[in-house]
Formats: C-alpha cells, sequence, structure tokens
C-alpha cells in the first residue's frame, strides 16, 4: 500500500512547525543552479545562498552524484567504527589548512561548540583549572547552544534560558585596546568571527586580527575563528585567516563545508588535541559517511584556482551593480565584506528598510537576506554565471524601486 501523501502549503507551515523562524510566503520546491522555482512555478534568483551555505549552487551534479553513490555504499556507522569518507575528508582538511586534527560534527553551533569545550579543557589541563576566561565580542554569532549562544554577543539570543555559562567576556569588534584591557593570565582563548556574518557584514582589520594573535601568543590563550561563514571560498581564499597572515589554534567551519548536506568541523592542531581522548567530546552523526562524501566532493571543487579566483570576479560584478543602485536612489552608506559575503548598509534615511527590501525582492523574483535591520546580505553561490547576477540585481532594482517610490 502506498504511503499518503500529504499536501502543504506555507499555511501547514503555521500549524505544525514550532514558531522559532519567520519564512517567507513562498514554498521552494525545487533548485538548480542560481534558480530557485516555488510550489506555483515562480522561479527566483537565489543571491542568499541558503545563508552562505550552497556554495555550488543547487543541486551540483558532483554532489548529487557523491550522495547517490554513497548513498547506495554505507550510510552510517556511528563512531564506534570509523570510515573512509570521513578519513579522506579529514585528510584534504588538514592538506589544505594549518590543522593536523579534525573532529567533525553536524553544524556550525556543534563545532563551535566543541571549539569552547576544547579550549576550556586544554587550558585545565596545560595550564590551570583557573584559566577558563573565554573573550568574544559586540554583535557576534556562534550558534545556539546555550554556551554557543552566550559567546555570541547578541543578548536577544542568549537572553530569557535561564542562567548562562559563565567568565565570558565581550568586547568591541575590531577594538584591539578593549581586548588589551581584558585579558589576562585566566583567559584560555579568544574567539572571533574574521566576518562578522550576523553582526553586519563587517571585516576583521588586519591590524586587529594579527594583534589578538600576538596577544594570545603573550597570555597562552588560543586563538579560535569561527569560519562557519567566511569559510570554503567565500572570502575568495579557502578560508579567511589566510587574508591576515596569522594562524589559528582552533578553527570551525561548516555551512558550505556540505554544499547544502548537513555536516560542520572543528580543526586544530596535535599539541591541542593531545590533552582528548576517548569519551571526552562526541557525536552520534559527526563524521556520517553520507556527509563527508558529499563534503569531500564539495572541497574538491572549492579548493581549485579556477573557483577561488573566480569570487573576486564575481563580487566586482556584484558591487559594481549595488553601486549603480545607490547612485539611482542614495541607498546605502557602506559596501563591504570580503569575496561573495558581500553587506550594502543603507544609508540612514532608510534605515529599517531591510526587511522590507527583502520581502520585495521576493516579490521581484530574487532571494537575497539581510544582517540586522539596516544591511542587505549577499552569499550566492560561488560559481553563480555572471547573467544571473545581472538578471538578479535587475530584479533587485525592481525591488528597491517599489520599496522606495
Amino acid at each position: 500500500m502506498a504511503a499518503e501523501k500529504i499536501a502543504v502549503t506555507r499555511a501547514t507551515f503555521d500549524e505544525v512547525i514550532l514558531p522559532v523562524y519567520a519564512p517567507a510566503q513562498f514554498v521552494p520546491v525545487k533548485g538548480k543552479g542560481s534558480r530557485v522555482w516555488d510550489q506555483q512555478g515562480k522561479e527566483y534568483i537565489d543571491f542568499s545562498g541558503g545563508i552562505a551555505v550552497t556554495a555550488l549552487g543547487h543541486c551540483h551534479p558532483a554532489l548529487v552524484e557523491a550522495l547517490k553513490t554513497q548513498g547506495e555504499t554505507l550510510w552510517h556507522t556511528s563512531n564506534v567504527f570509523t570510515n573512509e569518507p570521513a578519513l579522506r575528508l579529514a585528510t584534504k582538511l588538514i592538506n589544505a589548512t594549518f590543522a593536523e586534527r579534525v573532529f567533525f560534527a553536524n553544524s556550525g553551533a556543534e563545532a563551535n561548540e566543541a571549539a569552547f569545550k576544547l579550549a576550556r579543557y586544554y587550558a585545565t589541563k596545560r595550564h590551570s583549572p583557573f584559566k577558563s576566561k573565554i573573550i568574544a565580542f559586540h554583535n557576534a554569532f556562534h550558534g545556539r547552544t546555550l554556551f554557543t549562544v552566550s559567546v555570541g554577543g547578541q543578548p536577544k539570543y542568549s537572553d530569557g534560558f535561564g542562567p548562562k555559562p559563565a567568565d565570558i567576556i565581550h568586547v568591541p569588534f575590531n577594538d584591539l585596546a578593549a581586548v588589551k584591557a581584558v585579558i589576562d593570565d585566566h583567559t584560555c582563548a579568544i574567539v572571533v568571527e574574521p566576518i562578522q556574518g550576523e553582526g553586519g557584514v563587517l571585516p576583521a582589520t588586519a591590524e586587529f586580527m594579527q594583534g589578538l594573535r600576538q596577544l594570545c601568543d603573550e597570555h597562552n590563550a588560543l586563538l579560535v575563528l569561527d569560519e562557519v561563514q567566511s569559510g570554503m571560498g567565500r572570502s575568495g581564499k579557502l578560508f579567511a585567516y589566510e587574508h591576515y597572515g596569522v594562524q589559528p589554534d582552533i578553527l570551525t567551519t561548516a555551512k558550505a563545508l556540505g554544499g547544502g548536506f548537513p555536516v560542520s568541523a572543528m580543526l586544530t592542531t596535535n599539541e591541542i588535541a593531545s590533552v582528548m581522548a576517548p569519551g571526552v567530546h562526541g557525536t552520534t552523526y559527526g563524521g556520517n559517511p553520507l556527509a563527508c562524501a558529499v563534503a569531500e566532493a564539495a572541497l574538491d571543487i572549492i579548493n581549485t584556482p579556477e573557483v577561488l579566483e573566480g569570487v573576486a570576479e564575481r563580487r566586482q560584478l556584484f558591487v559594481e551593480a549595488l553601486e549603480a543602485l545607490d547612485a539611482r536612489f542614495d541607498l546605502f552608506s557602506d559596501i563591504r565584506g570580503k569575496g561573495l559575503l558581500i553587506g550594502a548598509a543603507l544609508k540612514p534615511q532608510h534605515a529599517g528598510r531591510a526587511r522590507d527590501l527583502l520581502n520585495a525582492a521576493a516579490e521581484a523574483g530574487v532571494m537575497v537576506l539581510v544582517a540586522g535591520t539596516d544591511v542587505m546580505r549577499f552569499a550566492p553561490s560561488l560559481v553563480i554565471e555572471p547573467t544571473d547576477i545581472a538578471e538578479g540585481m535587475a530584479r533587485f532594482a525592481v525591488a528597491v524601486e517599489k520599496v522606495l517610490a
């Protein structure tokens, strides 16, 4: 007997899903490359990338093939065993970065949770049980677990859930003097996004990043880089830390790592990893063969000169189109970010209109993002076709004209 196929619409969401999201009024049902279609067959150009996730667009043939092949081979083993896709992916990540050890999980939050736990555990084992202070930054975002949302510097995400993990201090981003004022020998780690994503698409300055590295060295603290959003080619290099001439002690990556399949990784060195032992940390699905097979295929494509060099070329097309919009509508005070993580900050006279622009863009057939109330965020496929950029920005211009008319 065939299983019943239930008809669902956007209204179904309001009836069955926990009300922690406010999704668009259309329901995407199909994607190919940088184009998406909804239940009614309407086409959209995707400049959102699933929030910097679908780095190779929707249903990339190599990722589809990897999933199909692995899906017919081995789905899951648990961490009582290891598996070949996980070992291959870990080896390739190590070969491409500073890292010597890898831990796999399922989301950016889980990778960050592991990173923060490791930083404290390492300090406890190598230095002192009192060396537990974490320095993080206002407007940061590191995930939704209680620990990661507490390290993130946005109280709107962490208030109301009872007592927060202690010994976490927040200071202004890109303010090295503020870090110097609070760092001491009880500090176990500085946690930072090289490019603040949710906080407004704000890149760290080179002086700031290099200064953090020096302060960590002086105080036997670890530099933890959250590259969940900025990693995997998004900045035009495989990881954004490469722009700064610094090497982290721990790095996290997720989002684009699987190109849309849930997977994340924490990368670190042999020395830091040496404090861990079986049972100290873990996860049921981390290193899942399906996820790692897809991520390996994504990494093989992204970590090539063709793709990484193409990011800068595509960024320039976006910047030129946004500058043309600004010339027409006096719209943006700043166009910032790195690579294809682009933030367009609205001028004061348009304050609070980012969500209106996002909704109007959807009506015009283009999917965009916001970062707060005053920044439009673009995080498209790294291999988006120039013709899709031109068409998508033309549709976005229609949305801007409608909102500002």
